[in-house]
């Protein structure tokens, strides 16, 4: 025994030896001051620290931080400040070592990113918080700070979800959430395009197998296809800058798994439909780095002599690069063989900022330095912007998450103010969110604008190039209708901030109200009193029901003493409780009298998280299933322990779902389908096309003789010849509908076929 724990422990020094070698091979193939001294010395002082610990993988726990530093090092770019920092990421957090013992060891600057990655992890937080978007705050504090924090930070996440393998689902489900709902966004926004994706891949592949799996399959079985399309593609194109003297390289680039399914879920299209799966993409190096521009137009004039070029899609990203950073002139030009195909032209630098974002900007800079110190003044401005949501504390932790995403995943456009100053905003934006991108003042103060010398009103949805002029009234205040139309994090923030700073006058008038009301009718308060009578008026929020008696929208009376004494007999809701409102879509006898109806499952104290939950035919009334996603068996599903111990079934692409899992990812269950085929669900099936006659008679023979499906309701519509329409039918579980969708797609006209329920 003795000598086989010799030999693991012999093989597990030589593991982590390798791999550090390698970080060093890395680092020493970088354009940074070589401090390799610093770089072992922080490996020595990690590996001692972490010893004896092991990861759920099985691997030395000292192979995670490695792992990190490494993807700083070689996929980020940073130097060595950062891959000690990496490497020392887990000490204070883990160990008994405290910030203060790796000041005096590796210096404040190491100290102050260790410190503030161990913030963003730990931390204590209210029941009412979410744990989630409070360490996310801390996060986007700290970056503030030293943006190595956050690329750090999304380098260990990377880390983690290459080896999400050893996590439980439900983990699993959490992890893959948060960082298609955080990480991915954030990495994107930092110009870290390949991580990004590689994220997207990740989440995708651990919440949906066996999409992931059937895209993939697919990718392999049309490879071929591909690259042969690929070379007839770009032999002229070779030939043309070979004649030009230009040094460069031709790649292929193939939409990731992820993109493809997000399209196939947006459009409504399958796998074959898609066309723009192939790009490529011309990486050059200038002869004169100032000259780099000019090279990419010529490209682009050289090659639109080859091949037709689409008017529309030629997208300018050299002279107005993006906000984080990335820089290409991209065209689509038509192949011979009847595609069009993206290229995406770029020099080498462009290549290297596109790819490590922010990172790459300082390797052109003159002189190489370690320090991080260059002029970020896109990253900055975007900062900026996080800051002043950040100094407007939110009551809602998802409020804050959502602000912040707002501002993550947002294409841009080009305004320009009267005196001709370009500002960047967020594609969609509106007249009003340029006037609080401006200032707070002229926002809450805004009566319209004039956009290109036009007069327009606040909606009005700003298009690049425009020239905006904001119109101003000291009558005006913010309107509630404002948060309907403004599409920024910034304006929906100062928005809401101004309407709650209103309606916590107007609630403090509805809670006097109250307090009169109850004192004249001899009740004394209390929070139990409020709320009865907040559900008696079907208003869940105190704060709400407060604001409905402050607005004068709810007068008490006769009908609320009696609710209060408890002589309301008939609740108006009392029809609408158990599990009958969850599930509103299986189709059950009608339960007689003296049969009890299944009480909801609650979740036990000893309750084993780790484990899935079975639904099936017998348990199904014991879960919730909200009305926000509506699966049925077949769907990828999770469970979710709510407030009361109860557990609700969502679908695991649902937008709710995916906020429960950024924010209370603790509760998460995975769940699996164990049915038997004896129970009904409602399914709706949108279809659409080109109208004729006897068609609708040709789908509900399809449904009714060939498949024996029971019709619900047929809603049809026609216009100039062509149709849209919803049917609802009873089926058993997913496969039913892939199998009317599969039979319907072979009928004359019929062009479009989704589950939109």
């Amino acid at each position: 025994m003795d000598d086989e724990l010799a030999r693991q422990e012999a093989a597990d020094e030589k593991m982590v030896d390798e791999a550090f070698q390698k970080l060093l091979d890395s680092y020493l193939a970088s354009r940074h001051r070589k401090k390799v001294d610093l770089i072992t010395k922080a490996f020595h002082f990690a590996r001692q620290a972490h010893k004896g610990v092991r990861r759920l993988s099985g691997e030395p726990y000292i192979m995670h931080p490695i792992a990190v530093a490494q993807i700083v090092c070689s996929e980020i770019g940073l130097g060595s400040t950062s891959i000690c920092s990496a490497l020392l990421h887990d000490v204070v957090e883990d160990t008994d070592y405290t910030v203060e013992d790796l000041k005096n060891i590796f210096g404040p600057k190491i100290a102050q990113i260790v410190d503030g990655l161990t913030k963003i992890s730990g931390g204590i937080f209210g029941a009412q918080a979410s744990a989630q978007a409070e360490n996310f705050k801390k996060l986007l504090l700290t970056m503030s700070e030293d943006i190595r924090v956050i690329l750090i930070k999304i380098a260990d996440r990377l880390h983690n979800m290459r080896t999400l393998e050893s996590q439980p689902a439900n983990k699993q489900y959490k992890i893959a959430g948060e960082t298609l709902y955080i990480y991915a966004p954030l990495a994107h926004r930092l110009g870290l395009y390949r991580i990004k994706s590689e994220l997207e891949n990740l989440s995708f592949r651990f919440e949906h197998p066996e999409e992931y799996a059937s895209i993939e399959s697919k990718l392999k079985a049309t490879q071929l296809q591909r690259d042969e399309l690929f070379a007839q593609f770009t032999a002229p194109i070779e030939e043309a800058l070979q004649q030009m003297g230009i040094q460069y390289e031709i790649r292929e680039r193939v939409k990731t798994p992820y993109s493809i399914w997000q399209k196939m879920q947006n459009k409504h299209v399958t796998f074959e439909e898609i066309y723009d799966i192939l790009a490529v993409r011309i990486i050059f190096t200038p002869a004169k780095r100032e000259e780099e521009v000019n090279e990419c137009f010529n490209i682009y004039v050289a090659i639109s002599r080859l091949y037709k070029s689409h008017p529309d899609r030629l997208r300018d990203w050299l002279n107005h690069p993006k906000a984080n950073g990335y820089q290409a002139l991209h065209v689509t030009l038509m192949s011979k063989q009847g595609h069009w195909i993206e290229v995406q032209i770029r020099s080498d630098r462009m290549n290297e900022v596109a790819e490590q974002g922010f990172a790459a900007h300082w390797k052109y800079k003159e002189g190489e330095q370690d320090e991080y110190t260059e002029d970020e003044t896109e990253l900055n401005g975007w900062l900026r912007t996080i800051k002043e949501i950040l100094d407007d504390p939110q009551p809602d932790a998802m409020d804050f998450l959502d602000a912040i995403k707002l501002n993550l995943f947002a294409s841009e456009i080009f305004v320009f103010t009267p005196k001709g100053e370009i500002k960047t905003m967020p594609a969609g934006c509106t007249a009003l969110d340029f006037a609080f991108d401006i200032h707070t003042f002229l926002g809450s103060h805004c009566i319209g604008a004039k956009v290109n010398h036009k007069l327009v009103p606040l909606s009005h949805k700003l298009q690049s190039g425009d020239q905006v002029e904001i119109l101003t009234s000291k009558s005006q205040h913010v309107q509630p209708s404002w948060i309907n139309f403004v599409s920024t994090a910034k304006a929906k923030g100062k928005i809401q901030s101004i309407l709650r700073r209103q309606n916590r006058d107007i609630q403090k008038l509805g809670e006097d109200i109250l307090n009169d009301f109850l004192q004249k009718h001899g009740f004394e308060f209390s929070y139990n009193l409020l709320d009865q009578l907040a559900e008696y008026h079907d208003i869940r929020k105190r704060e709400d029901f407060y604001q409905a008696l402050g607005e004068k929208a709810i007068l008490l009376g006769e009908k609320d003493i009696d609710e209060l004494n408890g002589k309301n007999k008939t609740k108006k809701n009392a029809d609408a409780g158990g599990w009958r409102k969850y599930v509103p879509f299986v189709k059950m006898r009608k339960v007689k009298e003296e049969e009890k109806q299944p009480e909801l499952f609650t979740v036990p104290e000893s309750f084993n998280r780790k484990k899935p939950i079975f639904i099936t035919d017998d348990n199904i009334r014991q879960y919730k299933f909200p009305a926000c996603c509506h699966p049925i068996p077949g769907d990828d599903v999770l469970g979710y322990i709510d407030n009361k111990n109860q557990i609700e079934i969502h679908k695991r692409a649902c937008p709710v779902a995916n906020k429960l899992k950024t924010s209370f990812g603790n509760r998460i269950l995975d769940a699996k389908w164990d049915m038997r085929r004896r129970l009904f669900f409602d399914a709706t099936i949108r279809l659409s096309g080109i109208d004729r006659i006897g068609l609708l008679l040709e789908v509900t023979q399809i449904l009714s003789s060939q498949l024996n499906v029971n019709i619900h309701k047929v809603l049809i519509t026609c216009d100039e010849g062509l149709f849209n329409g919803t049917l609802e039918l009873s089926v058993h579980d997913r496969k039913d509908v892939q199998s009317i969708t599969d039979s319907l797609k072979d009928i004359e006209g019929i062009k479009e076929i989704i589950r939109i329920m």
